[in-house]
């Protein structure tokens, strides 16, 4: 590959680094078609075995964002409607107020939920809660998208 369509790559990877801080782009998704398409251009085992590597530490990735924050929330008592009324609200604001909408919404839907089986302050306890599970969950995919990100250049570096 070319060190035009290598820094494409590289690009894309950094689009896809924002794209998980900014839920606008599906960052985890764009990293691994970007690797995907070096390792087509690029035709030899490193590149394949880096594309399968990524591809592993993604698709983990997605698993372990859900069933990390979910146990922790489920342990907190937070109920799985609670955070589908914020899911609810967060889509709702993504389209009205473009980009902070999501976070708004789901704070507000996660709090709204809880504020009707509970008293303002356990709803609050509640909406933190979900709040660190979300950060935690973005951190999570952040470090798959840098290792995939890291694991790539590696592999440019190397050969």
């Amino acid at each position: 590959m070319s060190t035009a369509g290598e820094l494409g790559v590289a690009l894309a990877l950094l689009v896809a680094v924002v794209g998980v801080v900014i839920p606008l782009l599906p960052g985890p998704l764009l990293a691994g078609a970007a690797i995907w398409v070096w390792a087509l251009v690029e035709r030899t085992d490193l590149a394949w075995t880096v594309a399968g590597v990524v591809t592993a530490v993604l698709v983990a990735s997605q698993v372990v964002k859900y069933v990390v924050p979910g146990r922790r929330m489920t342990q907190e008592g937070v109920p799985a409607r609670t955070l589908l009324a914020g899911a609810a609200l967060g889509l709702v604001g993504f389209f009205v107020v473009p980009l902070v909408g999501l976070p708004i919404g789901f704070v507000l839907g996660v709090y709204a939920a809880q504020r009707l089986r509970q008293d303002r302050s356990e709803a609050w306890r509640s909406t933190k809660t979900a709040l660190r599970a979300v950060g935690l969950s973005i951190l999570i995919e952040l470090a798959a998208v840098l290792g995939s990100a890291s694991i790539w250049l590696a592999a440019v570096v190397l050969r």
